[in-house]
């Protein structure tokens, strides 16, 4: 099974900033000790061109060179730097070959993606281009349209962040050919939420019971109102009850039920799935880590039966 990296390139954050840039590293680590099946690769970096299908030209070329205005670096949550540049080129370039090796094999990912907070002309929320938007446009791009009038690649965003996809959201808007689903805290960031095909908004202290159901109820209404070629699975950690930023209540065997539920879902229609970690931001980072591992097992068991399963 495919996944793509690019934690190489490592942002030289302040001291005591709350991103915890060292997951994704770490990550990778537990994968190759725990999981040898999964076949990591360097990310290429996305191409200008590759990023102009959903970003503005000038927000490319300010991120590029450093020109971007202090208040918009601000509302991005990181530092500019030449490495903040080119590894927000890799995480789209990550998604974007993911997404080929699942169309072709059923299931790949990102180790970690799922920018969802970008929007066309700007970041936010730590999130600098937006990769499964890019990924998107291109397998669009990139799949041919059979038979005169045919529709383009059918395109659904399972969002299970705890926070909206609200750059997703903004950029899909009136966009028939991609569902947005996203499952969120009702109260947490961001506070203006965009509208996505689909949103489901999360009480505080929300558990498992309550968050499985809920997510069954959307995925049944995503069913009925799309018929997905392509699916972006954001596997964010941060429903569980030690995240910092979370505010759910998912246990363990919560976020994993959710994950196989996922996983199910398109497995049993047959569609591709592309994976994307989105946020995670531990108490204890171990329990991050743990999560997303436990993601990348039950990624691996459906992607076993993809092979199995094929004619």
């Amino acid at each position: 099974m495919h996944a793509y990296y690019a934690d190489q390139f490592v942002l030289p954050l302040p001291e005591g900033h709350r991103f915890p840039m060292a997951k994704y590293r770490m990550l990778r680590d537990r994968l190759a000790a725990h999981l040898p099946g999964v076949a990591m690769q360097v990310a290429p970096p996305a191409s200008d061109a590759e990023l102009a299908l959903v970003h503005n030209p000038a927000y490319i070329d300010h991120i590029e060179h450093g020109t971007l205005p202090a208040a918009a670096q601000r509302e991005i949550g990181f530092p500019w730097s030449p490495a903040m540049a080119e590894r927000a080129r890799r995480s789209v370039g990550a998604t974007v070959h993911a997404s080929r090796a699942a169309l072709r094999d059923g299931i790949a990912g990102n180790l970690a993606g799922g920018t969802h907070h970008s929007y066309a002309h700007k970041g936010g929320g730590f999130c600098v281009f937006n990769d499964v938007a890019v990924a998107a446009r291109l397998m669009q791009a990139e799949q041919p349209r059979r038979g005169a009038g045919a529709q383009p690649l059918q395109v659904a965003v399972i969002d299970l962040d705890v926070h909206q996809g609200n750059g997703t959201a903004h950029i899909f808007h009136g966009d028939d050919s991609v569902f947005t689903l996203s499952l969120h805290g009702a109260r947490n960031f961001p506070f203006r939420k965009e509208p996505s095909d689909l949103d489901v908004e999360l009480p505080d202290g929300c558990g498992d019971d309550e968050y499985l159901l809920a997510l069954e109820q959307a995925l049944g209404t995503l069913e009925q109102r799309f018929a997905p070629q392509l699916v972006f699975y954001l596997a964010g950690a941060d429903p569980h009850e030690g995240d910092r930023l979370g505010r759910l209540a998912l246990t363990h065997d919560g976020l994993e039920a959710r994950d196989r539920r996922v996983f199910d879902w398109a497995w049993h229609r047959r569609v591709p799935l592309v994976l994307a970690m989105a946020g995670g931001y531990g108490r204890d980072l171990e329990d991050t880590l743990r999560a997303q591992t436990t993601t990348w097992q039950v990624a691996m068991q459906y992607y076993r039966r993809w092979q199995n399963g094929r004619p």
